[in-house]
């Protein structure tokens, strides 16, 4: 088990490595061209998810291998579930902007999170996996950090009755 789980540590990291390097190829190309708008950024973030496989997240207004598409960024958003609680939390990491500049809309199960204040654009949309109560969203912004609570809506059990065969 430890010699696949360090091999595929190992795969991913080597994945990770020519990202970056591609990356640096298109910065210099920028460079060149003379487009100093920006800023660019790219990054990936590692857990271990519960079945011991690691899950790697990607993030940032640049992809390896293509152009920047605009001057927004893809914050880095973390899904937790609180069974315990009962709710989903989504939590961006959104720095610069005031909580007056944060708009979420949500619908069709996707979290549209953004914010714009002077140079500073955030954009992104998050895909709600569990079953959430839409209408009981909540959200509070502080110091650079946004979470959005919803409610878990209960499975529902099977309504009916058995019937017993004589």
């Amino acid at each position: 088990m430890t010699m696949f789980f360090d091999s595929e540590f190992d795969r991913i990291f080597k994945r990770m490595s020519n990202s970056f390097f591609d990356i640096d190829d298109i910065f210099e190309e920028f460079g060149k061209n003379g487009s100093t708008t920006g800023p660019y950024y790219y990054g990936y973030t590692m857990t271990v998810g519960p079945d011991g496989k690691p899950i790697v997240k990607e993030y940032g207004n640049v992809k390896p291998g293509l152009l920047p598409s605009s001057d927004e960024r893809q914050p880095v958003v973390d899904t937790i579930v609180d069974e315990k609680e009962k709710v989903v939390k989504l939590i961006a990491e959104m720095p610069g902007v005031e909580k007056t500049d944060v708009k979420i809309v949500v619908e069709d199960k996707i979290a549209d999170l953004s914010a714009k204040h002077d140079d500073k654009k955030y954009h992104v949309k998050v895909p709600l996996k569990h079953k959430v109560d839409e209408n009981s969203a909540k959200a509070t912004y502080k110091n650079g950090v946004l979470q959005l609570v919803f409610k878990l809506i209960e499975e529902e059990k099977p309504k009916g009755k058995t019937v017993e065969v004589d």
